[in-house]
């Protein structure tokens, strides 16, 4: 298929837009083998250290039974988006608390028919308690009532297709979206990545303004983060554009999240503030992830999209920069076809129930409110050596 650059590209289906489907464009594509790409840059290191069970991953939690609690968004969750704000077809949904809130941020959003196309948008969640199903209150909406658009997108394929929020945080009263600036999407889990960047609002999500320092160029490996706050600092966890990268991790202090030179990154034994040492924690390939601390297990808690076997997994760690216990299967596209994109809901803590949302591709395009159950085990040391094959079943 063939997609011509002009005001039409507005208007694109669902279909066209995905992220899971195969597209040719009218425009220049990177060399794959340039760092943009950020596909060959994750090469195994050596782990030669990891050769034995590490006694501190000892206890972690296994996972057990996982159900579908309900539908977020469209015109069939309980949530009626489509009727109340315009989101017939919606994704992601990740969160972050405010003001006694939880607010849930959306990728590409759009009307009846794939019409009236947002590149993001945002609900608040005034019970924050997940076993209560996330009922929305509301949604930032623009002047006709609908959803609208936060961080605004030109929708120039080639240029700037959209704008993906990746994860957001709350800090001293303000609300920050790590965003990335999509140069068009490419096949199946690859996407290409102008840059990516903060935006912030001072009114509660109403109004978005793009820092104009807080920008990193593609390439670097955090086109894509996970936020965890932490003794006083908050962990960046970053992934590549695309799904087929490797975890890196940085940190920085919360007032200086604006400010790029303020952040630190692990290279394997100690932070530098060399964002080009950043040292794998977990291997490649891994797609959109979320990062939790659990207080009852004593365990950091990572969920991301596993796109070579199309699977949700998990894997956990005595400290944020590991070592990371080897991914366990948490739900398959065999049983969720075109599932993606887990995100773990924020809670005081995570004991033997861990919810998070769940996106869908085809046919539906919406977001789902998950629960699976946490229960004692053992866990096993993860190395580059280990191929995403031996990744251990759920537990039934």
């Amino acid at each position: 298929m063939r997609v011509a650059l002009s005001l039409a590209v507005t208007f694109l289906s669902l279909a066209t837009l995905a992220r899971a489907a195969p597209l040719i464009f009218d425009v220049p594509v990177p060399d794959p083998a340039e760092a943009e790409t950020a596909v060959s840059a994750d090469a195994p290191r050596d782990e030669t250290k990891a050769t034995e069970l590490d006694s501190r991953l000892s206890g972690a939690p296994v996972v057990g039974a996982t159900e579908v609690v309900r539908q977020l968004t469209g015109a069939a969750s309980h949530n009626s988006t489509a009727a109340r704000w315009n989101v017939h077809g919606t994704d992601l949904g990740h969160m972050f608390r405010h003001d006694g809130a939880l607010y849930m941020v959306f990728g590409d959003t759009y009307g009846a028919d794939g019409g009236d196309w947002r590149s993001n948008t945002m609900a608040r969640i005034d019970d924050p308690d997940p076993a209560g199903g996330l009922p929305f209150t509301a949604m930032i909406k623009g002047a006709t009532g609908t959803a609208k658009e936060l961080v605004r997108s030109v929708k120039i394929p080639g240029h700037e297709w959209t704008v993906i929020p990746t994860n957001g945080i709350s800090v001293a009263g303000r609300m920050i979206l790590h965003y990335m600036s999509v140069r068009f999407w490419g096949a199946d889990d690859q996407w290409f990545v102008r840059r990516s960047g903060l935006a912030f609002s001072d009114d509660h999500g109403q109004s978005w303004t793009k820092s104009d320092r807080a920008i990193w160029a593609s390439g670097l490996g955090f086109e894509q983060v996970a936020y965890a706050k932490y003794d006083d600092m908050v962990y960046v966890f970053g992934i590549p554009q695309g799904r087929y990268g490797a975890v890196r991790l940085g940190r920085v202090a919360p007032e200086e999240l604006l400010d790029p030179a303020a952040y630190s990154y692990w290279d394997g034994t100690a932070w530098s503030d060399d964002i080009a040492r950043a040292e794998t924690i977990v291997p490649a390939p891994a797609g959109e992830l979320s990062v939790a601390w659990s207080e009852t297990h004593g365990r950091w808690l990572m969920l991301y999209f596993e796109p070579a076997r199309a699977e949700i997994v998990l894997r956990t760690a005595p400290e944020p920069t590991g070592p990371w216990s080897a991914g366990q299967r948490v739900v398959s596209s065999a049983d969720h076809p075109g599932l993606y994109a887990p995100y773990i809901v924020p809670a005081d803590d995570i004991g033997d129930s861990l919810y998070f949302t769940m996106s869908l591709w085809k046919p539906i395009y919406n977001v789902f409110l998950m629960k699976t159950t946490l229960e004692g085990g053992a866990g096993v040391m993860a190395t580059n050596d280990v191929p995403t094959e031996a990744l251990p079943p759920a537990k039934d």
